[in-house]
């Protein structure tokens, strides 16, 4: 199994790579972006990771994926956010978890997340510019004017040009929720602001059909304690990945 990288390099700046076995294989001579990774699978997916995986087999350089497990600062190695380029948006509403808990939370009753539940067309909102993502080890952001703030643990989709899923990541969808509730159309405040939207540290690779069997975890700790720990599979997601 193949993870496409990005970590910041103290020499030589940002850098794409691919983990394998615990071992990160610069790649950036061959594809130099993950934009231009994603553009060579279009159609071809299959060989493009053929392709990557040959190509880690080749380059001059070689670090521990442990090299990048800390916060990222100047003149250090680090992860960065498996991104550059590409926007990201979400799906809303997702688990009849989401439901029920917009419902109750939103001040006019909530029938509009009911009904986009079951609805055909999903709800889709932008989240972030690719520059603007947080990578693994950073803080993220929390609203000052809104009392109810929430990680969102989230499995996120890569697809390339061609709107082919390639991969999968691993996100938290910052949200307040107290601003939400008081009305749905102020969802882009809940939403997006400086640090919302976190992914990482790489992009699984391989093409999907329908969703993983896997279980998303999420914790919060404060002051060293655990203030809060849950788990969901992704099995209860009630849309189709394609």
């Amino acid at each position: 199994m193949t993870t496409l990288v990005r970590f910041s390099h103290p020499e030589f700046g940002p850098r794409l790579g691919a983990l394998e076995e615990g071992n990160v294989f610069d790649v950036t001579p061959v594809y130099g972006s993950v934009a231009a990774f994603l553009a060579r699978t279009a159609g071809q997916v299959d060989a493009a990771l053929a392709e990557l995986r040959d190509a880690a087999g080749r380059v001059d350089h070689v670090y521990p994926a442990n090299l990048f497990d800390r916060p990222p600062a100047p003149g250090q190695f680090h992860w960065l956010a498996p991104v550059d380029s590409q926007d990201v948006w979400a799906a809303g509403v997702t688990y009849e978890r989401s439901r029920a808990a917009r419902q109750q939370e939103a001040q006019d009753g909530g029938d509009v997340y009911a009904r986009v539940y079951t609805a055909e067309r999903p709800e889709l909102f932008f989240k972030a510019r690719g520059e603007r993502v947080v990578g693994p080890f950073a803080p993220v952001g929390i609203r000052s004017d809104s009392p109810w703030n929430v990680p969102e643990p989230e499995l996120a989709l890569v697809i390339n040009p061609a709107l082919e899923i390639v991969g999968l990541t691993i996100g938290n969808d910052m949200s307040s929720r107290s601003i939400e509730g008081e009305n749905p159309l102020y969802l882009p405040q809940a939403k997006m602001y400086t640090a919302s939207c976190a992914l990482g540290p790489g992009i699984v690779l391989g093409k999907m059909q329908g969703w993983p069997d896997a279980t998303i975890h999420i914790r919060i700790e404060r002051g060293g304690a655990c203030v809060f720990e849950g788990r969901v599979h992704t099995g209860r997601i009630k849309r189709r990945a394609e």
